[in-house]
């Protein structure tokens, strides 16, 4: 008997309730929709991950920015 993975035991989901989301899904956006609803989810997820890793970086070169500027300013007083 194949079993789910592990994140649909942590939410509490099992087979049976798999198929049913999967069944309402389908009954509300047809078959023709859900592969593009799959894909803009899957490139949202992407982007999100991908602007959460970029952050700290920008924030670095902001505090470098910013301790440059204040260094100028210090210099011509």
């Amino acid at each position: 008997m194949a079993t789910l993975p592990a994140y649909f035991a942590a939410f509490g989901i099992g087979g049976s309730e798999l198929v049913l989301i999967l069944l309402i899904l389908l009954l509300l956006f047809g078959g023709s929709k859900l592969p593009s609803l799959a894909k803009g989810l899957g490139q949202s997820i992407k982007e999100f991950k991908k602007a959460s890793k970029d952050e700290p970086e920008e924030e670095k070169v902001a505090e470098v920015k910013k301790t440059t500027d204040s260094s100028k300013t210090n210099g011509s007083n």
